[in-house]
């Protein structure tokens, strides 16, 4: 079975370095695992009259924290195919904020949120398998950054083991 390593500097734009650096292990299934087993354990440790907490003004709430995680994995994963593919086409970014603003969350429990967050990971996990070693080493540009398919991977079990830490530090 292909073991996806951590990628070279060079291929991680510097805003995700720290995100690559968070995720967990030599592999990325591991690392991707890892992410949903701290997001399934905080998940479940968090009151349902906690769930719309913001620990300040202004600062989203843990459902919106974990709708941002789930959108955001969506995306790099959908960039992660087109790279793989070799579309040159450059891509947009997208503005996180606009997308908390309008998600909604709300209307949903931060069950319902995590049991989507699940799916989506399966998916990630899928789509990632997919990828020859070849694939895994082609880069692209988003948001005006270029990054290699595997390092949107690692950047996505880091982005939700940085946001876990966050809701244990300052949503508790």
């Amino acid at each position: 079975m292909l073991t996806v390593d951590r990628p070279l500097p060079n291929e991680v734009v510097d805003f995700f370095q720290a995100y690559v650096a968070k995720a967990s292990g030599n592999d990325l299934f591991t690392a991707l695992d890892h992410a949903l087993e701290r997001s399934r354990a905080v998940a479940v440790g968090i009151a349902p009259d906690r769930e719309e907490y913001r620990y300040a003004e202004g600062k989203w709430s843990i459902k919106e924290v974990f709708q941002h995680i789930t959108d955001t994995e969506r995306i790099l994963s959908y960039r992660a195919l087109r790279f793989a593919r070799n579309d040159a086409t450059e891509l947009a970014g997208f503005e996180e904020n606009d997308y908390v603003a309008l998600a909604e969350t709300e209307r949903r429990s931060l069950k319902d949120l995590l049991e989507e967050h699940i799916i989506v990971r399966t998916s990630t996990i899928a789509l990632f398998r997919s990828f020859s070693a070849d694939m895994l080493t082609r880069t692209g540009v988003a948001n005006g950054n270029r990054n290699s398919v595997r390092a949107l991977g690692w950047s996505i079990a880091g982005h939700a083991l940085h946001h876990m830490d966050i809701i244990d530090q300052r949503y508790r």
